[in-house]
């Protein structure tokens, strides 16, 4: 059940805006920034999966296929995004409540700049695109840690619109299979900074500013 929100001199303060939504079931959860495909992965197992196994495991493959790559067999690391999807993503419907579960979203992020990062210099993408790609999504990552502190949370289609660290992973993928990755740098770097600083500067501009203006969250179910 939603809360009103608390009342000073007799008029209600700071309504809750659309940008707000209730606290989700974990802060972990909130900053995995599971994609659509991660999300349905999840909902596969109906989240009797524990997080921290399948997103090492995803990680590690990651990794093995990236040498693989590196050492000239291509084909092998355009499908590392697929295998850490098939893998991490499994986990994504965990309440992600166990003593290490803090540790799946720093995983993830290692896995998705590592693989972006050796994507780009692998194919000759120049420097420039991409630390414009990889800052675009560290942006976005210390923004969302940065509001769970101050309990104003990402709006549930941001990790939609933004394509998740999952879709982000497939879209480079998919520009290495097409031979395109260059131009995919482009389109997502200049498409993930417009959309999270657009998404970031309207939320902080509508959180509000006083803890009396603040408005209680739903509890869990």
């Amino acid at each position: 059940m939603s809360r009103r929100p608390r009342e000073t001199g007799g008029k209600a303060r700071g309504a809750i805006s659309v940008h707000m939504t209730p606290v989700p079931r974990s802060v972990v959860v909130a900053n995995r920034d599971d994609g659509p495909l991660s999300k349905a992965m999840g909902l596969l197992v109906a989240g009797q999966l524990p997080p921290l196994p399948p997103v090492v495991a995803g990680a590690f493959v990651t990794a093995v296929l990236l040498v693989l790559g590196i050492a000239g067999a291509d084909d092998f690391a355009v499908f590392a995004p697929a295998v850490a999807l098939l893998l991490a993503g499994a986990g994504s419907a965990h309440r992600h409540d166990g003593r290490l579960d803090w540790l799946a979203p720093p995983i993830l992020r290692l896995t998705e700049y590592g693989f972006i990062a050796s994507a780009g210099f692998a194919r000759s993408v120049p420097p420039v695109l991409i630390v414009a790609l990889l800052g675009a999504m560290a942006f976005h990552h210390y923004d969302t840690v940065y509001r769970l502190r101050q309990h104003v949370y990402p709006p549930p289609w941001l990790a939609t619109a933004g394509l998740g660290w999952d879709g982000r992973m497939l879209a480079v993928a998919l520009g290495g299979l097409l031979d395109v990755v260059t131009a995919v740098f482009v389109l997502l770097a200049v498409y993930l900074w417009a959309l999270f600083a657009w998404e970031s500067v309207t939320c902080w501009l509508a959180a509000p500013r006083t803890p009396d203006e603040a408005v209680e969250p739903a509890p869990a179910d």
